[in-house]
C-alpha cells in the first residue's frame, strides 16, 4: 500500500511537468511568429522612407506576402506530410528568422515584394503546422488551449511593437534591428521544442488537402477572409496611419500595434469562458459592432490619442474570431478547415490592395474606414453561422 501511494504523486508530477512542458514549447511558436509579425510591421514606415515607396507601393509589398500565405498550401502539405506538425513547425519558423533579416537588407521595392512572398510561405506553413501541434497538444494533455495560444500570438507581436519602439532609441538602422529579433525568433522556436509532441507524419484527410467550401463551411469562410482583412490589416496599417495621419512620432507610432495586439491578449485569454457563458454567436455579433464602431469614431475624431483608444477596444472586438472561426471550420472537417484558412488568406490578399488603393486615392483615414465596414460587415454575418 505504501509503494502504490508514493507512486501516484509521482507520475501526476511527471505527467504535469510534461504537460507544462508541452504547452510552453508550442505557446513559445506562437510567440515566435506574433514576435517576427509586429517587428516588421513596426518598421513599415521606416522601410517606406529608406526605400522611397508610395503608399501604394506598400501595399503591393503586402500583396505579395498575401500571395505567399495563398500559394503556400502545397508546400504546408508536403511539409505535414513529411515531417509532422512538430518538424515542419520547427523547419518553418527556423527560416522565418533569416527571412526577417532578408527584409531588413532588401535594397529595392522588387526585392522586397520577393522576401515577403517568401517569408509569406513560411509564416503561412508555420501558422497551419502550429496550430495542427496545438491540437496535438490538447489531445495528449486533455486540456483547452488554443485560445490561450492565440493569446500568446498577441503577446508575440505586441512584443515585437514595443521591442521596435525600444530599439529605434538605440539605432534606426532597420537591419540591425531585425538581425537582432531574428536571433531572438529563432531561440523561441528552437529552445523549447523538446517540449513538442512528435505527431503522425500523414495529416488528417488523407491526401486531399484542399477542396471549395461549401454549404455552412462557406459561411464560415467568408467569416475567416473578413476577419483577416480586419485583424491583418489594422496590425499592417495601424503604424502608418498613426505617423501619417495622427502625427505621432516614430517612438509613439508602434504603440498601435501593441495597444491593439494588447487588448486583444487579455480578452483571447479569457475567450474560451467567454464562448461558453455567451456562445459564439453573440460574441462575435457584439464583438464585431465593437470593432467597427470604435475604429469608426477614432478616424472621425483623429489625432494620437483617440486611435490607441479606438485601436484598443477594435482588439476586443475582433480577439475572439479566430478562435471562434478555426474551431466551427475544424467541426466541418479537415478539408473543410483547409478551405476556410485558404478563404482568410484570401481575405491578407484583398486586405491591403483594397486599402492601399483607396488611401492612395484619398487618404490612409479612408483606407481605414474599409476596416471598419469590414468589421460591420462580419458582425452582420456572424447572425447566419450555425455556431453550435
Amino acid at each position: 500500500m505504501s509503494g502504490s501511494s508514493t507512486s501516484d504523486p509521482d507520475g501526476a508530477r511527471v505527467a504535469a511537468v510534461s504537460t507544462r512542458r508541452s504547452q510552453l514549447g508550442v505557446a513559445s511558436l506562437f510567440g515566435a511568429l506574433g514576435f517576427s509579425y509586429g517587428t516588421w510591421t513596426s518598421r513599415l514606415p521606416a522601410i517606406k522612407g529608406n526605400l522611397g515607396l508610395s503608399t501604394s507601393q506598400v501595399s503591393v509589398v503586402l500583396l505579395f506576402a498575401a500571395l505567399g500565405a495563398i500559394f503556400s498550401f502545397p508546400v504546408t502539405a508536403a511539409a505535414l506530410h513529411k515531417l509532422g506538425s512538430r518538424g515542419a513547425s520547427l523547419v518553418a519558423g527556423s527560416l522565418l528568422a533569416p527571412g526577417l533579416v532578408l527584409f531588413g537588407l532588401a535594397p529595392t521595392w522588387a526585392l522586397a515584394c520577393a522576401v515577403m512572398c517568401l517569408y509569406g510561405v513560411l509564416a503561412s506553413t508555420m501558422d497551419v503546422a502550429m496550430n495542427a501541434q496545438g491540437v496535438e497538444v490538447e489531445r495528449a494533455t486533455a486540456q483547452p488551449v488554443m485560445s490561450r495560444l492565440h493569446a500568446v500570438f498577441s503577446l508575440g507581436t505586441m512584443a515585437g511593437a514595443f521591442f521596435a519602439s525600444g530599439i529605434t532609441t538605440l539605432t534606426t538602422s532597420v537591419p540591425v534591428h531585425f538581425c537582432i529579433a531574428a536571433l531572438i525568433v529563432l531561440a523561441a522556436v528552437l529552445l523549447p521544442r523538446a517540449g513538442l509532441i512528435a505527431d503522425a507524419k500523414t495529416p488528417a484527410g488523407g491526401t486531399r488537402s484542399f477542396a471549395w467550401p461549401h454549404g455552412a463551411a462557406l459561411l464560415i469562410g467568408a467569416m475567416a477572409f473578413l476577419g483577416m482583412i480586419v485583424e491583418g490589416s489594422m496590425v499592417d496599417w495601424s503604424t502608418l496611419y498613426l505617423k501619417e495621419r495622427a502625427g505621432a512620432s516614430q517612438q509613439v507610432a508602434p504603440l498601435g500595434i501593441a495597444s491593439l495586439q494588447g487588448t486583444m491578449l487579455v480578452t483571447r485569454w479569457f475567450g474560451d469562458r467567454a464562448r461558453v457563458r455567451w456562445g459564439a454567436r453573440k460574441l462575435l455579433f457584439g464583438g464585431a459592432l465593437l470593432a467597427g464602431a470604435s475604429l469608426a469614431a477614432a478616424l472621425l475624431i483623429g489625432g494620437v490619442a483617440p486611435a490607441l483608444v479606438g485601436f484598443g477596444l477594435f482588439g476586443i472586438g475582433v480577439a475572439t474570431v479566430s478562435p471562434c472561426v478555426y474551431a466551427a471550420g475544424a467541426r466541418e472537417g479537415g478539408v473543410a478547415l483547409a478551405a476556410v484558412m485558404t478563404l482568410g488568406s484570401l481575405g491578407f490578399l484583398v486586405g491591403p490592395l483594397l486599402i492601399g488603393a483607396v488611401a492612395q486615392t484619398t487618404n490612409l483615414s479612408w483606407g481605414m474606414a474599409v476596416v471598419a465596414a469590414a468589421a460591420i460587415a462580419l458582425a452582420l454575418l456572424s447572425r447566419r453561422v450555425r455556431w453550435d
